[in-house]
């Protein structure tokens, strides 16, 4: 046993509502780490007087350390509990953005936010934990429907709210208010959460590696995170790229950036809900058919290129793909996570910190292959992923009749 149970806050039951509320809303923290400064991202590069490639780097940095911390943190939570790691990642995190918000220096924010990371991987991957320790069954597989949806209220909320606030106050202020939102929410956990993990597993390095281990051989699993990688992908690339095709090419404000971030987050949120309301269709027929309506919606982007090419033309077909990616991601997001209930903070941290390190240097890498220059350029990354897309589904479904003819 690694903890002394006589000494634990756990959760009190008249404090549950609120508490599941609270643990909702911290679910998109890390989106709203990445989304609230994109806006700001041209303009940090022109005050600090650094390449776009390196002001860039800041999302690729927080995407690798988020992901990492994942592929360790569950197995802590499982050995230590939720509570007090997750309230004390929440003020590490307020004090790495106080330090972004008050210097100029590049490398001292590509530190902070290498903190960033691990501390919302351990938050986040705490609060997924949260409901598998306290719910089964239907009421599970709802809960954990709707986290890619509620996760997408940051990619909607941030950037419109990153906008207006580089317009007003400057890109600094965009850190200021997550400093603020994390010592809240600090607060909030202090008064009203507790720990739910009530059967502490032995931190014992051996047992937990074979557990790590199973799940990765696991091909339905591993390459389902691969389509969650490919999935979130689509979008880390558009945030890379779309402020500065909107703000350099399109000759357009931060705010109109940010706004256009909001819709493609809607986008994101429609294809959670519609992935949710046909969540009990044949799990690899919708799946293959969202995956060529993609296919479908790149080559007609790329088509129409030739007649017209504006902020309106990148949205709409923008729109279109976000909307299948958001579709795969709530189908694989729930379908990874209640693949390992009995290890469900390894189980969540191996799902997001592997997606979020393929991501990382996938995004990174379409980025610096093809440059945040227009439109075409973007069609062409939408195209490289989901070609890929494409091909892992043909894998998974090969895998699974394979599966189903020795059965």
């Amino acid at each position: 046993m690694n903890a002394d149970t006589t000494k634990i806050k756990y959760i009190k039951e008249r404090h549950q509502g609120l508490a599941t509320i609270l643990a909702f809303a911290l679910i998109p923290l890390s989106g709203f780490a990445t989304d609230i400064y994109i806006p700001s991202l041209p303009t940090m590069a022109g005050e600090m007087q650094v390449s776009s490639v390196q002001v860039q780097l800041t999302l690729s940095i927080f995407l690798i350390s988020y992901g990492v911390a994942q592929l360790f943190i569950g197995s802590i939570l499982d050995s230590f509990g939720r509570y007090k790691i997750c309230l004390y990642s929440l003020l590490i995190f307020a004090a790495a953005s106080i330090v972004i918000a008050t210097t100029h220096h590049i490398y001292l924010i590509y530190l902070m936010r290498v903190i960033h990371g691990l501390t919302v991987g351990a938050i986040v991957v705490a609060k997924r934990a949260y409901f598998v320790d306290l719910f089964e069954g239907n009421q599970l597989k709802h809960y954990l429907s709707l986290f890619s949806i509620i996760w997408s209220t940051g990619p909607i909320v941030a950037p419109f709210i990153g906008g207006y606030l580089q317009t007003v106050f400057g890109w600094e202020s965009n850190f200021y208010f997550l400093a603020g939102f994390a010592l809240v929410f600090a607060l909030l956990e202090l008064l009203f959460s507790g720990e739910t993990l009530k059967h502490f597993t032995d931190f014992q390095l051996k047992k937990i590696t074979g557990i790590y281990i199973k799940m990765i051989k696991t091909p339905s699993f591993t390459l389902g995170i691969v389509m969650l990688g490919l999935a979130y992908c689509m979008v880390m690339v558009y945030n890379m790229t779309g402020p500065f095709i909107i703000e350099h090419h399109f000759k357009f404000s931060p705010v109109i950036a940010g706004y256009s971030s909001l819709f493609l987050g809607f986008a994101w949120m429609v294809g959670g809900f519609i992935g949710k309301a046909t969540i009990n269709r044949p799990f690899f027929k919708r799946l293959m058919i969202n995956s060529l309506l993609q296919v479908v919606f790149v080559a007609l982007m790329i088509v129409s290129l030739n007649f017209v090419s504006n902020l309106w033309s990148l949205i709409f077909f923008a729109f279109l793909i976000h909307i299948g990616a958001g579709f795969t991601f709530n189908n694989y997001f729930t379908f990874c996570l209640s693949k390992f209930p009995k290890n469900a903070g390894i189980a969540g941290g191996l799902t997001g910190g592997i997606t979020y390190v393929i991501v990382s240097f996938l995004s990174y890498g379409i980025v610096n292959l093809i440059p945040a220059k227009d439109e075409r350029n973007l069609s062409y990354s939408y195209l490289i992923m989901i070609l890929l897309s494409v091909l892992v589904m043909f894998l998974i479904l090969r895998i699974s009749k394979k599966d189903q003819a020795v059965d």
